[in-house]
């Protein structure tokens, strides 16, 4: 249980200070003023979401028979998002406060009527603000080069369906899985990285016979709560929100949300779409897009069940619930007890897994030699500046679970002591015993 109160402001300022010192995230183009709705994520932030990544991929589609992986671009043709609807009903209503100047998205207004920056009630009328993001593809900028970056990426797993069939010969039922980048031209980007204008999006399109569509409906929306599980997420932390009103397409859809301390938020979505992406992109393309079913004769139009979660979202989710302070009593670190700030990560999504610290710079050498031994096998860092206190505070801050200590006992005994992050606790291991110590550990 974190002895911090999330339920703040204070605390998300707290947390994107830490994240901006610490090198997790911090705003895109910072030295020419921002711009809103765009994040970089520095050394740490990129390990711990490429480590959301690689739990996902490996959960979704290494370890199953009958899922397979896409990369598709980022511009598909225009008549894609023609199909897909994107084109005409992909927007938000949005007014302008004629005083203070802000924007606002007409749906998250508490009071429709009045400014909530200034609470001016001197309005414009709501209007249509379409979220896609335009380009040119081409050497001229007019309309017919107009082109979208992917407002998601589930559109080019419908129109490469049959390619991905064919080439890894799936059968119905089957998914294709995808990792990458989406683009929303939000009005009013908020909540630090919850809410962005570029995200990264893990996302399943999972294509069966209709007749078992609630069956498989039910099974992925368990598999990706036991996800968030794995990742250590409890009951209390998420809910499951069951839509009610639905697309008219749609059988059913949930959310899976987390509480942020800003409010519950969704991180990921489970969506029975029925066959509408498929008959919409065979009848904006003209292809035949059915799956000929040789069991029983008959050719079938693909329902598609989706699961979509947001890894810009489920990292943050990460960092506020692993963000903790205690008084760490630190007499064996060479200190008094004092205030120390953990991000208490799973090991397995940890930016650093392991860090090597040398106790003297005269050591770095041999302790070298034994980051080269564990780096291939675990996350690690070699850090050789400052007290051995202040490294394990610097490593606290940035999660790292386990730090390994080569002293000059080392040189004698070939053992190294190992301090555990959350509890502190140090154990003497024997150099030869590590990796099978963290394997023990960490798997």
């Amino acid at each position: 249980m974190s002895n911090v109160d999330k339920s703040t402001s204070a605390f998300m300022e707290k947390l994107v200070s830490l994240c901006k010192r610490r090198g997790f995230l911090f705003q895109s183009s910072e030295i020419y003023g921002g711009i809103n709705g765009f994040w970089d994520y520095g050394p740490y932030g990129t390990q711990l979401k490429k480590a959301v990544e690689k739990l996902w991929w490996n959960y979704m589609v290494e370890t199953r028979i009958n899922v397979e992986g896409l990369d598709s671009t980022v511009i598909c043709h225009p008549k894609v998002w023609e199909a897909s609807g994107h084109l005409a009903q992909f927007g938000d209503l949005m007014c302008d406060c004629r005083d203070c100047k802000a924007r606002h998205r007409v749906d998250q207004m508490a009071d429709k009527a009045v400014c909530p920056n200034c609470e001016s009630t001197n309005l414009t009328e709501p209007r249509e603000f379409n979220l896609m993001m335009k380009t040119y593809v081409g050497p001229v900028s007019d309309e017919d080069h107009a082109a979208y970056l992917r407002a998601e990426t589930c559109q080019p797993i419908f129109i490469d369906f049959h390619q991905v069939r064919v080439a890894s010969r799936q059968k119905l039922p089957f998914g294709i899985g995808q990792i990458g980048k989406a683009f929303r031209n939000e009005i009013n980007p908020r909540n630090f990285t919850f809410r962005s204008r570029e995200f990264t999006q893990m996302e399943m399109e999972f294509f069966c016979k209709d007749s078992d569509a609630m069956e498989w409906f039910e099974y992925w929306k368990n598999e990706r709560i036991k996800f968030f599980r794995k990742l250590g997420f409890t009951e209390a932390e998420t809910r499951i929100y069951e839509h009610e009103k639905l697309a008219h397409y749609a059988k059913a859809a949930i959310d899976i949300e987390y509480k942020f301390p800003f409010g519950w938020g969704e991180v990921e979505g489970v969506h029975h779409r029925g066959t509408w992406d498929m008959s919409r992109h065979q009848e904006f393309s003209g292809e035949d897009l059915t799956y000929f079913d040789h069991d029983n004769g008959e050719k079938i139009t693909p329902t598609v069940i989706e699961t979509s979660v947001g890894a810009d979202r489920t990292v943050l989710a990460l960092l506020c619930k692993a963000y903790d302070e205690d008084v760490a009593d630190s007499k064996k670190e060479g200190k008094a007890s004092e205030a120390r700030v953990v991000l208490r990560f799973p090991a397995e999504v940890a930016p650093v897994q392991v860090a090597i610290l040398p106790l003297s710079k005269k050591l770095t050498e041999n302790a070298q030699q034994l980051f080269n031994d564990i780096a291939p096998y675990y996350r690690s860092e070699f850090d050789v500046t400052g007290s051995i206190g202040k490294r394990y505070r610097r490593q606290d801050e940035i999660g790292t679970p386990y730090c390994v200590t080569f002293d000059f006992d080392s040189l004698e005994d070939n053992a190294v002591t190992v301090r555990e992050r959350d509890s502190m606790a140090q154990e003497r291991v024997d150099v030869t015993q590590l990796l099978a110590y963290f394997d023990g550990k960490m798997r």
